[in-house]
């Protein structure tokens, strides 16, 4: 039973791969990884890991001499890196120097480091990759301490530094973001701080000197472990320290918004409504914010997608879920004009945003106070937010703000001599081009307010 449908993004480890058997997500461990799984296997520690969930859990399914496959739980929706808030990176980052730490401290270690290594599921990260495990060589430095670096603690230095759009460099460097360029961005006052100076400038001026050295011949460095140790725990405490302190538009949307607390109330009583009729128990929130409506819902939702362009916004709601353990909330940065494409080798290492909301198929989607920012900021015809919104799900919960409405004023006034080419936008012209892909099942226009909502059913 040797599988051969392995996964387009699953090609880099030659101790196994994922593949996908009749829309089940396994994986496939070739003879050269047996030895350490079977140890690890037979371990305490990766059982505390399972058990604490750090570490996905998973299924022996077959085994012989020539393949073990496992089934892993299953994730339903897979998030990225450069899809993450600032302190969901740090999270992850400091998960993986947690698992590092333990490994150490029972005879293994983490042969790699990926970010994507780690997604979030279950209102927490969670290690993934159960074939990063490998056993611990006396006297060895950790192999993956310079991808941990380039993955991790370069990307959320960046973010601090240089701000938060920095995280998303890891859309274009999929191997992690070259040391010597995060070096290069930093300011120079990071150069007299010892740690970072070690940590990130020595080590890319590291680089820079071998980068030349075409010989294939690397003098194996020695590190005991208690050192290792000790650069593990100046990683975790430097990055566990690490905060910002910046301020958006958004970040704080609710407190300014343009409409009554009795509008506010009826607004998530009409979706709380629409959902329970619906029965739905999956929904995306596109532009969801801090996740305040999704969280007015009564009804109980099996899972929530919840995302949003602005990082503080996308914090304030993973802060949320972590405080209150809201394990079917799941928090994520998502720019509706610039979804996360196909990135990696071939374009199929990592699926779009698109390609994993199709498979994931939420109940509904929910659109509130997004349409007059993709229409007046992004210049996004309504018919083409209509066909953007129908492949998601079959019932789209909308909110349109009307021309008088305050913010829809605002986007206006800053087209200046081009302002009249907005004249479309108005109810009826939005009515007639979503009617195109949905058929309306109910509108409601909100009480002292210039704000209507829909529900619709796509054709």
């Amino acid at each position: 039973m040797i599988s051969n449908n392995r996964h387009p993004s699953s090609f880099r480890d030659p101790s196994g791969f994922i593949f996908v058997d009749q829309g089940i997500v396994k994986r496939s461990i070739s003879p050269l990884y047996f030895k350490p799984y079977k140890a690890l296997k037979s371990s305490s520690f990766f059982k505390k890991l399972q058990n604490a969930g750090l570490l996905i859990l998973h299924e022996e399914l077959f085994a012989s001499s020539e393949e073990i496959i496992i089934q892993p739980e299953q994730i339903s929706f897979m998030n990225y890196p450069y899809e993450w808030s600032f302190n969901q990176y740090k999270e992850a980052a400091l998960l993986t120097l947690k698992i590092q730490k333990f490994a150490l401290e029972n005879g293994f270690s983490l042969k790699d480091a990926s970010a994507f290594n780690v997604t979030f599921y279950k209102g927490k990260m969670v290690f993934i990759d159960t074939l990063s495990f490998d056993f611990y060589k006396e006297n060895s430095p950790w192999r993956a301490y310079k991808q941990f670096i380039s993955h991790f603690f370069g990307p959320l230095l960046l973010a601090k530094y240089n701000g938060l759009e920095s995280l998303k460099l890891m859309n274009s460097f999929i191997d992690g973001v070259p040391i010597k360029m995060v070096s290069s961005m930093l300011p120079l006052k990071t150069k007299l701080n010892p740690f970072l100076y070690s940590n990130i400038h020595l080590l890319a001026k590291f680089e820079e000197k071998h980068n030349e050295d075409y010989k294939g011949v690397s003098k194996e460095s020695t590190l005991s472990k208690k050192a290792q140790l000790n650069i593990i725990k100046g990683l975790y405490d430097f990055i566990k320290k690490m905060s910002l302190k910046t301020s958006s538009e958004w970040g704080n949307y609710y407190e300014k918004t343009n409409y009554a607390n009795d509008a506010f109330d009826q607004k998530a009583t009409i979706i709380d409504g629409w959902i329970k009729q619906l029965e739905a128990k999956t929904v995306i929130d596109v532009g969801g914010n801090d996740g305040t409506f999704v969280r007015k819902i009564k009804h109980e939702l099996h899972e929530a997608l919840v995302c949003d362009i602005d990082y503080n916004a996308v914090d304030a709601n993973h802060n949320y879920v972590k405080t209150h353990k809201e394990t079917y909330m799941l928090p994520f940065v998502f720019d509706v004009l610039n979804p996360s494409a196909n990135i990696g080798f071939n374009n199929k290492e990592r699926d779009s945003f698109l390609k994993r909301i199709k498979a994931y198929a939420p109940d509904v989607t929910m659109a509130l106070a997004v349409i007059h920012h993709t229409t007046l900021s992004g210049n996004i015809p309504f018919e083409m937010s209509a066909e953007f919104f129908s492949t998601f799900s079959k019932h789209l919960i909308i909110e349109f703000p009307k021309r008088n409405d305050s913010w829809v004023q605002r986007l206006l006034n800053t087209k200046g001599e081009f302002k009249t080419h907005f004249d479309f936008y108005n109810i009826d012209n939005f009515e007639s081009s979503y009617s195109k892909y949905f058929s309306l099942v109910e509108k409601v226009a909100i009480d002292n307010s210039e704000r209507v909502m829909y529900i619709y059913k796509s054709l």
